[in-house]
This record gives C-alpha cells, sequence and structure tokens, in this order.
C-alpha cells in the first residue's frame, strides 16, 4: 500500500522516468541506455519503498502503554527539560528513522490532543543534538485519560524537507493511529513523565504502533 503523501511524487517520477530512457535509447549507445535504464528502475524501486505504508493492526488495551510512533532505532533516553510545553524534567526517547524506514507517524497514546504547533528550522542531521530545538519540526501534545501530557515531535533531519502534520488541537487522538508523515530521513521524539518505566532500550529497533516502549504510571 502506498502513502498518500507519495502519488504525486511517485506520478511524476515515473513520467520523467519514462522520458529519461526513451531519450537514453534515442541519443546514447545501447549499453549506456540499458544501464541508465535499470539505474531509473532502482531509484524508482527506492521511492515506492519509501512510500510504503503497509497496513497494520492496532489493539492496545491497556492505556498506560506508550507505543512507538514510528519505525526506526532508538537512539537517545535521557532525562531532559523540554521548554516548549511541558516546561518541566522529564524523560526524552528519540527515534531514528533511515530513508529506508516507513516514514508513517502514529499517536503513541490516546487521548485529546490540546497543543500543536508547527515551527520552522534548520536542517542538522537529525542525530545532532540540538536537533530537537534547532531544526524544522512539529510539536504535538495529547493528555491521556489518566491526565498525563505527553509531548512527541516530529523533526527534519538533513534529508528531510518536508513535514506533513494532520492533527490539530482537540482531536481524540488514539495510539498507533496516523498524526503525520516526514519526507525522506528524520527523527521522532517522545517526552515522557519522570517517573514513567521505560521498556527500550538504545540501538533496539522499533515499530511504529507496535513495539511498546513505556510504561505510564
Amino acid at each position: 500500500m502506498i502513502h498518500k503523501e507519495g502519488y504525486v511524487i511517485l506520478g511524476n517520477a515515473f513520467v520523467w522516468m519514462i522520458l529519461i530512457v526513451l531519450l537514453g535509447f534515442y541519443i546514447l549507445t545501447r549499453p549506456v541506455a540499458v544501464m541508465l535504464m535499470i539505474l531509473s528502475i532502482l531509484i524508482y524501486g527506492f521511492l515506492l519503498v519509501f512510500f510504503r505504508n503497509p497496513v497494520r493492526r492496532f489493539v492496545i488495551a491497556d492505556q498506560k502503554m506508550v507505543v512507538a510512533p514510528v519505525d526506526g532505532k532508538v537512539v537517545m533516553i535521557e532525562r531532559v527539560f523540554e521548554p516548549e510545553f511541558l516546561k518541566e524534567y522529564c524523560i526524552q526517547i528519540a527515534i531514528f528513522m533511515s530513508p529506508l524506514n516507513v516514514h508513517v507517524t502514529r499517536y503513541p497514546v490516546s487521548g485529546d490532543v490540546i497543543y500543536s504547533k508547527y515551527h520552522p528550522g534548520k536542517y542538522l542531521v537529525a542525530w545532532h543534538p540540538k536537533s530537537s530545538t534547532k531544526n524544522e519540526r512539529t510539536t504535538v501534545a495529547v493528555e491521556t485519560q489518566n491526565a498525563d501530557k505527553i509531548v512527541f515531535r516530529q523533526i527534519a533531519g538533513f534529508l528531510a524537507r518536508r513535514i506533513v502534520l494532520y492533527t490539530k488541537k482537540g482531536y481524540k487522538a488514539r495510539a498507533g493511529e496516523e498524526f503525520g508523515f516526514i519526507k525522506f530521513g528524520s527523527r521522532v521524539d517522545i517526552f515522557l513523565p519522570f517517573n514513567t518505566k521505560i521498556l527500550v532500550r538504545l540501538d533496539q529497533r522499533t515499530i511504529g504502533g507496535k513495539t511498546i516502549i513505556a510504561s505510564l504510571v
């Protein structure tokens, strides 16, 4: 299944691929034209992989469970001060996505969206310590039924030049449900209450909407 964010890009890429291949066979030698065609197919295949959106069933019975918002690798588990919304110390979990990961972003918890904001910014590499506050990003906060306030942030990376955010204040979020998309290499940070029990470790691979990363007290 292809994500809707890829329809226009894939359509345009397909047209350009056909034109380039036809032009190659017209002006280049046959061996070179064949190599160009193979390269074009490989690039298009990468785009298909990047914009894939696998169908997943989400059954999260325990409202205290926090699920991974994205597919990727845990690159940070730290105690930090969150200055934008929580304005207090909390636990930050950062998950890095390579261009080969599924780039759909999902709600880590269920509840009411009480904050949603887009921030323009730089394009530092996603694992840079300052990317969470300096890069182009979005910040969303959800209040659970137990009154826990969970903040999560889409962060653009060196290759990611467009963040798509679908949610807005007042929306009823459901854990595992899609709330956005990041195009090409990026990161998502989750900020959890200080007493949260963390269930993942550094370098662990996660599956968006499936991997349980923490348990709220």
